[in-house]
């Protein structure tokens, strides 16, 4: 039987709120955030959520924390897997967000195919787990390489829309 792959990209966090790169900064979830997470957590509730495995960075685990606690599942259940920790921005970590920054060259960034490369990792250990349906809780890098890696016909992992924050939707 196929899995359900679930995605959310963590909630509105403290530098997201002020318009600033964030990757491996382990910034928390803004009130907007938290709020936002717990209407995922709603969406979500008529879905069979077997599993929910998140990023460890602060954001994403509070926002899966907060999602678990409105499907009534004991967030001790959540499993962390560095897999799918945001992409390092390198030097551009902690400026101005701009869409058209370019990452890949950037110094001390992750390039775009290792990124893909981590996350078709990620997406091969969800696949071995036995659980059926899984939640993923993780950052928007790593959901337009998810997309990427399940949607042959999707676009580009460049061309990908951005996810927004805290909305949830089915990748598999």
């Amino acid at each position: 039987m196929m899995k359900q792959l679930y995605f959310v990209r963590h909630g509105l966090s403290e530098m997201n709120k002020q318009g600033i790169f964030s990757s491996r900064s382990d910034t928390p979830l803004a009130p907007e955030g938290r709020e936002q997470a717990v209407k995922a957590g709603q969406q979500l509730r008529n879905k069979k959520i077997d599993l929910i495995v998140a990023s460890p960075l602060q954001r994403a685990h509070d926002t899966a924390k907060i999602i678990a606690a409105e499907l009534g599942i004991d967030p001790s259940q959540i499993v962390l897997n560095d897999l799918f920790v945001e992409r390092d921005f390198g030097s551009i970590e902690g400026t101005t967000y701009s869409p058209h920054a370019i990452i890949d060259g950037a110094p001390g960034a992750e390039h775009s195919k290792d990124v893909i490369a981590r996350a078709q990792k990620g997406l091969e250990w969800l696949q071995a787990r036995p659980e059926n349906a899984i939640l993923l809780v993780s950052h928007g890098a790593i959901g337009r390489a998810l997309k990427h890696l399940v949607d042959p016909e999707s676009k580009p992992y460049h061309k990908q829309a951005r996810f927004e924050n805290a909305a949830p939707e089915r990748l598999l």
